[in-house]
């Protein structure tokens, strides 16, 4: 986006917007359509997390519904302490802060709310460009979301509630950890049932 920007060339502003789009949907851990509809009153603030400002909870109003039903709203925890301030420059750049009430967050050069289609077709042309390996989706964010949440060690049911789950087996699928993550794992809990056997071996076993 800066080099497009320095060098004087249309197309600075949805590049930058593409950009945030992706990091929001990385940072809430959202599907496209959920990123669409996002206004900017759908942001507010979390009593027990007041370090994230006015971005500690994310209202997600277009959420996947049942099939036949509407939309299944759910509100998001922030987690990551860097995802506030990249909306927060979003707002600042895009002149979102103003007094007109909600607006959408993401919008196209003649400020009708940008298709998910529109943006895809983007991230398929960044991927191209970047050389990124095939099967890169923008779902990624989702999983990598997921998966990052997993490894450091959050509670699952935390994870599943986050991305609107009904089972926990639906986040499963979206649970990519890596090989070094299930070593680790391992490594941990051989190490622990280890150090159990020896203590017990130091101090006797127990009756029953």
């Amino acid at each position: 986006m800066d080099r497009i920007a320095a060098s004087g060339r249309k197309g600075w502003f949805a590049a930058y917007r593409d950009a945030t789009w992706f990091k929001v949907a990385y940072g809430w851990g959202l599907r496209g359509n959920e990123v669409r509809h996002l206004q900017t009153s759908d942001f507010y603030r979390n009593p027990k997390a007041p370090e994230f400002g006015k971005y500690g909870v994310l209202r997600v109003r277009y959420g996947k519904p049942h099939r036949g039903s509407p939309p299944k709203p759910r509100s998001v925890l922030t987690v990551f302490d860097w995802s506030p301030e990249v909306v927060e420059d979003w707002v600042a750049v895009a002149q979102l802060g103003g007094d007109e009430g909600p607006l959408d967050l993401f919008t196209s050069e003649r400020g009708t709310m940008v298709s998910v289609n529109c943006v895809r077709q983007r991230f398929s042309r960044y991927c191209e460009e970047l050389g990124l390996a095939p099967g890169v989706d923008m779902h990624s964010f989702r999983r990598s979301y997921t998966t990052h949440l997993i490894e450091a060690g959050i509670d699952p049911k935390f994870v599943e509630d986050q991305l609107g789950h009904e089972f926990a087996s639906t986040t499963g699928i979206y649970d990519c950890t890596t090989t070094d993550f299930r070593q680790q794992t391992l490594r941990g809990a051989l190490d622990s049932t280890m150090r159990e056997a020896m203590n017990t071996g130091e101090h006797g076993e127990t009756g029953d």
